[in-house]
């Protein structure tokens, strides 16, 4: 019984794997060992591009959430795509960063890290606390030195 399900996760991360290369590694600069995917091509297009490449990843963990990967390696996996897609959106600096942060290849890392090594399992409960402590810290940062460009900015006129 235990045999039949590891290989059928091994199918299913097979699958995945795949697209993931598609999206991050299909292609290779000659006499080099550079390698990318669809993805940093794809963002050349406004809008779509970065949109299409982050409704692919959500795609994967989605898939890979339906098939009883952890919590927390969602959380993580989550994570990846949406550092990737804040700093790709960000003009010229977001096409050139594509090339390098791979998060469908990070999450594949994770999979083969739950799946094979028995890694990241559990709840994620306190990688949620880490994020939401991070956003408060990042958003009273903004308020603050936005009330100081403020301030200054009438105390100027």
């Amino acid at each position: 019984m235990e045999a039949s399900k590891e290989v059928a996760l091994t199918g299913q991360l097979r699958w995945v794997e795949q697209i993931a290369s598609v999206m991050d590694n299909k292609f290779k600069i000659p006499g080099t060992n550079f390698r990318f995917g669809l993805d940093p091509i794809l963002n050349f297009i406004p809008f779509a591009g970065d949109l299409s490449g982050f409704l692919v990843s959500a795609a994967l963990i989605y898939v890979m959430g339906k098939n009883g990967v952890s919590r927390k390696v969602l959380i993580l996996m989550a994570v990846n795509i949406s550092v990737d897609a804040a700093i790709g959106a960000i003009p010229i600096l977001g096409q050139i960063s594509d090339f390098y942060i791979k998060a469908n290849t990070r999450n594949i890392k994770l999979l083969k890290e739950h799946y094979v090594e028995g890694k990241h399992t559990g709840s994620g409960n306190g990688i949620i606390a880490i994020i939401l402590i991070v956003l408060f810290v990042v958003v009273g940062a903004i308020m603050y030195l936005s009330y100081l460009a403020l301030h200054w900015l009438f105390t100027q006129f």
